[in-house]
């Protein structure tokens, strides 16, 4: 992973990079840092590029990468399919190698729609002098943009100002690449890019794509389709927008009137064995890729030193619970899995629980007296009782639940520092809520058992992608029951073409704030071209209660994998769940600007 930033000026006059910016980007990218600087014939323009690398996997490679011919990357991202990285290779040096050799966009295009993986690159071709950029199809890793003072910027990270109305930073939408001639830029003194759509994304991504293009471009910059119409070969195929030739329009009462077990019960009657073993099949190798360290990479020694390699974002729901359970199937037994799990501290004395003792809670009949705390949120609890399954599932695993607590002093000291910068150009309450329970959440300082403790992991999973595919929102639900099944499917379809715009940017720089990296199993290539394949009523089944009916298929593949009571919990957002959204107002809606994300 790294923390990426292209400065580039029409004209020889010098610039700096923003101080703010640029320690954010040391923090994503610890273990190098290095700047190269470019000129057109006669100081036509000016490009430096700056990037902080975290060395992940494959030979230490510093960045920007420059070949013999002049030719600049900088890559945020990994290949994890599509072109060929052996073990003795870095992915930085096979894309740098492949776009090397190639000499037209067309090729180019070809290189880049081959990936899988993750991936934010800006990447200089010194034939021609052309600038590209662009972020993969789901958009995972952040790339933003703006254009100030006859300045383009391009960077990973941008910082906050005031007053907050004259930010210029945009999300460089992940709806293709952008080529900028620079020859041409610089003779005409503007900012024209060419841009090249992904193919095939699906009708509403496609209609969405000219408007979001339009509302993201940087002020006093324009993007305009390629004068060749070429386009990026989307990764997985559009979802599958059949019908049934009946729809069961009968939805059981709420799962009010439902416990556990009842839930259990009518999950068990709609198994699905086919569909089951090829989703776990997908999601198995996803984890398996995402999991296992190249024997090039930096690595812990686990069996010394008691660290782990690998993190989840935990909740003890059912995302997370299957992202744990399949990842101690690729993990050597003798390396811990932490699970960070994050609290905020509740204000209101009547909604905190009775907590057992942590010690013998797990043994019936061991039970302590029962004191309270103001951590025992939603999380907190369905995080111990989903640790319990873990240690049932595999009893020689170290699982190391991290109880990480969040009073309102840390929170509005550490949004006040640096969760506002991280989250900018997002200025929502929901924004607020989500990116400081992550940013906390992986840093991964709390205490595990009675002892303080912070998490080494470099690797954080999240289960990022699930809901939005498996119509796990109550808004799927509403959805439904206004538009039956077709319109479930038109929600669907458009929750997974703005989920870069709306969680993945955000969350790769809230995650990457700690030298850590966020990466999304569920949004895997092949896990997505598998469920966009499935017709709608096979992956949920909106008729039935909550805890049963959304993510379907996700719940029976728990199942599958020997969870219990986590494959029926009901659906909980993580600013629920961690309490954060009660915390300080908890009259605001989700929608509305944050003041709170302002700079005093």
């Amino acid at each position: 992973m790294c923390g990426i930033l292209c400065l580039l000026s029409l004209s020889a006059a010098r610039f700096e990079c923003d101080g703010r910016i640029d320690g954010s980007l040391q923090r994503r990218g610890p273990n190098s840092s290095r700047k190269v600087t470019v000129t057109g014939t006669n100081s036509s323009y000016r490009c430096l590029f700056s990037a902080h690398l975290l060395h992940m996997r494959g030979l230490f490679t510093p960045q920007p990468v420059q070949d013999h011919a002049g030719n600049i990357l900088m890559w945020n991202g990994e290949i994890f399919g599509g072109l060929p990285v052996m073990p003795e290779e870095n992915d930085t040096g096979v894309a740098c190698q492949r776009l090397s050799s190639c000499g037209t966009p067309l090729e180019v295009l070809s290189v880049l729609s081959a990936i899988q993986g993750p991936w934010g690159l800006v990447y200089y071709q010194r034939a021609g002098d052309f600038l590209w950029f662009g972020r993969d199809f789901f958009g995972r890793r952040s790339l933003l943009w703006k254009y100030e003072a006859e300045v383009l910027t391009l960077t990973s990270v941008a910082a906050q100002i005031f007053p907050p109305d004259e930010s210029k930073w945009k999300e460089i939408p992940a709806v293709g690449v952008f080529r900028l001639d620079l020859k041409e830029a610089a003779r005409s003194g503007s900012m024209n890019f060419e841009f090249f759509p992904w193919a095939h994304a699906g009708s509403n991504r496609t209609s969405l794509c000219s408007q979001t293009l339009q509302d993201s471009v940087p002020d006093g910059c324009s993007a305009v389709l390629n004068p060749a119409g070429l386009v990026l070969d989307a990764p997985v195929c559009p979802l599958n927008a059949s019908l049934p030739e009946s729809v069961n329009k009968t939805e059981i009462p709420s799962d009010s009137d439902l416990s556990a077990t009842d839930r259990q019960d009518l999950l068990r009657s709609r198994e699905n064995p086919a569909q089951v073993d090829r989703l776990i099949g997908v999601l198995s190798e996803a984890v398996k890729k995402r999991v296992q360290p190249s024997p090039f990479g930096p690595q812990n020694d686990s069996a010394s030193n008691d660290s782990a390699d690998v993190a989840v974002l935990f909740s003890g729901g059912l995302d997370s619970m299957i992202l744990a359970a399949l990842a101690d199937r690729h993990i050597p037994a003798h390396q811990p899995i932490d699970l960070l799990n994050v609290a905020f501290e509740q204000q209101n004395k009547s909604e905190q629980k009775p907590k057992r003792d942590r010690r013998k809670s797990s043994e019936p009949g061991t039970e302590r007296a029962q004191t309270f705390s103001p951590f025992d949120v939603p999380d907190r609890l369905s995080g111990r009782s989903g640790l319990r399954e873990l240690q049932e599932l595999n009893p020689e695993r170290r699982w190391r639940f991290v109880e990480i607590d969040v009073t309102l002093e840390k929170l509005q000291e550490a949004r006040k520092a640096r969760i506002c910068h991280l989250l900018h150009p997002l200025e929502t309450v929901l924004d607020d809520s989500i990116g400081c329970a992550v940013w906390f959440a992986a840093r991964g300082a709390g205490v595990e058992g009675h002892r303080p403790f912070s998490s080494s992991a470099k690797v954080i999973l999240t289960g990022a992608g699930a809901d939005e595919q498996l119509a796990g929102y109550s808004r799927h639900r509403e959805r439904f029951k206004a538009s039956g099944l077709e319109g479930l499917i038109q929600e669907v379809d458009m929750e997974l073409g703005r989920i870069s715009s709306r969680n993945l940017g955000r969350d790769d720089r809230v995650i990457g704030d700690h030298g850590k990296e966020a990466r999304f199993p569920y949004l895997d290539e092949g896990v997505v071209g598998l469920l966009n394949s499935l017709p709608m009523w096979e992956k949920a089944d909106l008729s039935l209660p909550r805890g049963v009916g959304e993510k379907l298929l996700l719940r029976l593949a728990a199942r599958r994998l020997g969870l219990g009571q986590s494959a029926v919990l009901p659906k909980r957002a993580i600013q629920f769940g961690s309490r954060i959204a009660k915390m300080e107002d908890g009259r605001e809606r989700a929608s509305d600007r944050c003041s709170r994300l302002l700079p005093e």
